[in-house]
């Protein structure tokens, strides 16, 4: 079956029309030129991405990628490994979009000489937001604040589907108790659009809650972020925090 798979991309491959070469443009249609000329808010995404793709034809290969995944924003949300299913696109050139489309998730973020405060949900919600609505499996961080709510860190706890049977309370606490901190947030996301937080989310804020009271250290706050940057507060819908 793997096999005929890859007979049949490569012929897919094979019988792909030729893309355009920007050479072969009227120079005032180039992607370098307009960057120039009218500055890189005048350029389209497929225009920006032509420039980071470096290849000789570039800007149809930039507009087949926005094609086949949907959006910029899909695109940045797509392994490496799926990118370079796409004819033209090499490891070499998956990784510089890769690394082009993270700057742009950190430049949303607070400047790093700066302590953000945390004053409610739509504070944490925008502080984390922009970076893990992208990603395409479970992460659970914990944003540690001082006494005055102002972000000391926020580390990454877990990878993977959040379950009681592999999360452990213990692990949320230690980078809380080393700050130290005196109260934390726990952040994760779900890859869909849906940010409704299921049974075992609802358990872990349970246990970690109790655990927080032994040591105290105040859990503030659990928000879950989905795909496309919509959030849910459990404090706000008064889920577990009883």
């Amino acid at each position: 079956m793997t096999t005929q798979l890859s007979l049949a991309y490569a012929q897919e491959q094979q019988l792909a029309p030729p893309r355009r070469r920007i050479a072969d443009l009227p120079a005032a249609d180039r992607p370098l030129y307009r960057l120039h000329e009218h500055g890189s808010g005048a350029l389209s995404n497929a225009e920006l991405l032509a420039l980071l793709l470096g290849r000789a034809d570039a800007l149809d290969l930039a507009q087949e990628l926005l094609v086949r995944f949907g959006s910029l924003h899909r695109l940045a949300r797509a392994n490496r490994r799926t990118v370079t299913r796409v004819r033209g696109i090499g490891p070499a050139q998956a990784a510089r979009l890769a690394a082009a489309l993270e700057l742009g998730r950190r430049l949303q973020l607070p400047d790093g000489e700066t302590q953000p405060r945390i004053t409610c949900p739509s504070d944490a919600a925008a502080l984390l937001a922009p970076a893990m609505s992208a990603l395409d499996q479970e992460e659970l961080r914990v944003i540690l604040l001082d006494t005055r709510n102002r972000v000391l860190g926020i580390p990454t706890i877990y990878k993977g589907s959040l379950n009681t049977s592999v999360v452990r309370v213990g692990e949320i606490f230690r980078p809380a108790i080393e700050a130290p901190a005196a109260a934390v947030i726990l952040v994760h996301n779900h890859p869909s659009a849906d940010p409704s937080p299921s049974p075992e989310d609802l358990q872990v804020t349970r246990q970690v809650i109790a655990a927080g009271k032994l040591l105290d250290i105040e859990l503030l706050d659990h928000l879950i972020i989905a795909a496309g940057g919509r959030h849910v507060s459990l404090k706000e819908r008064r889920l577990a925090f009883d």
